[in-house]
């Protein structure tokens, strides 16, 4: 009653091949997408990982700061030159340093790239290394004034030496900090990196000049500084008791360590060194 014809076959359809070879690359560009997708996803995460690691560990620590109170004698009346005041007496701080380091973990740390920013009684400022072979800083001391007392006219009248040949903390300029290392001399820009071989260094910072005190620099690198000779002051000041900073010390990763400067509200001895 029924037959089977064996020479009967099925047939697709081309459009219905089509349509399966159309989803079959829709597909394989599908997963294309998605392979690029999360490969590039996985780059952006490695990246910001990298970041973050790099702005916790490569994060310069500080480990101390103090004020050294200045020693210079100032006359408080040219007139009369036998009365003299020392840093103490007029609340002045010569220099100031930090001890820095770098964070456990962190690698070589470069301060040449490294910028203070500053927040002080002056105003504010971004302070950069000073290197001490580039006029950042000058030996020789030009403008440093004192008063002749050989013009019985004038004897306030103020004539200029060059008073110093050692490099000191009074001789940065403005914009700039210095570098010490363990044997207290100053390094050059070069060799300012904190690694296992420089385990420590001292930032020093003169605060004599803006935005720390009011006394201005000269664009060579000599710094003027009759206020600390003459006793005319010229209304100048450095930063000294009572005085308030705010400094952020950011690595070249962009790292940042907030250190705040609180000066004692008195000072006892010319020379001693105060916790800020």
């Amino acid at each position: 009653m029924f037959a089977n014809d064996s020479t009967d076959r099925g047939q697709v359809g081309i459009g219905t091949l089509i349509v399966f070879i159309a989803m079959v690359l829709v597909a394989a560009i599908a997963a294309g997408v998605l392979i690029n997708t999360a490969g590039m996803l996985q780059t952006q995460a490695e990246a910001t990982g990298e970041e973050s690691t790099d702005l916790v560990s490569e994060r310069i620590d500080v480990t101390s700061d103090v004020g050294i109170v200045s020693e210079a004698d100032v006359e408080d009346d040219p007139a009369n030159p036998a009365e003299t005041f020392d840093g103490a007496d007029r609340g002045e701080l010569s220099e100031i340093r930090l001890g820095v380091t770098g964070a456990p973990g962190a690698d070589d740390i470069d301060l040449n790239e490294t910028i203070i920013q500053v927040v002080g009684p002056e105003g504010q400022a971004n302070l950069v290394l000073a290197d001490p072979g580039d006029g950042d800083m000058d030996e020789t001391d030009s403008f440093v004034q004192v008063s002749d007392e050989e013009d019985e006219d004038d004897p306030g009248d103020p004539t200029t030496t060059d008073a110093s040949t050692e490099t000191e903390p009074r001789h940065i300029a403005q914009g700039y900090f210095a570098v010490e290392d363990e044997d207290g001399n100053f390094v050059s820009a070069s060799d300012a990196v904190l690694n296992d071989n420089n385990g420590e260094f001292t930032i020093v910072i003169n605060p004599m000049v803006e935005p720390f005190g009011s006394q201005e620099s000269e664009s060579d690198g000599d710094l003027e500084i009759h206020a600390l000779a003459d006793g005319d002051g010229g209304g100048e000041s450095a930063f000294g008791e009572g005085d308030e900073a705010t400094l952020s010390i950011v690595s070249p990763s962009g790292a940042t360590s907030q250190v705040e400067l609180r000066s004692p509200d008195l000072y006892t001895d010319a020379g001693e060194a105060v916790q800020l």
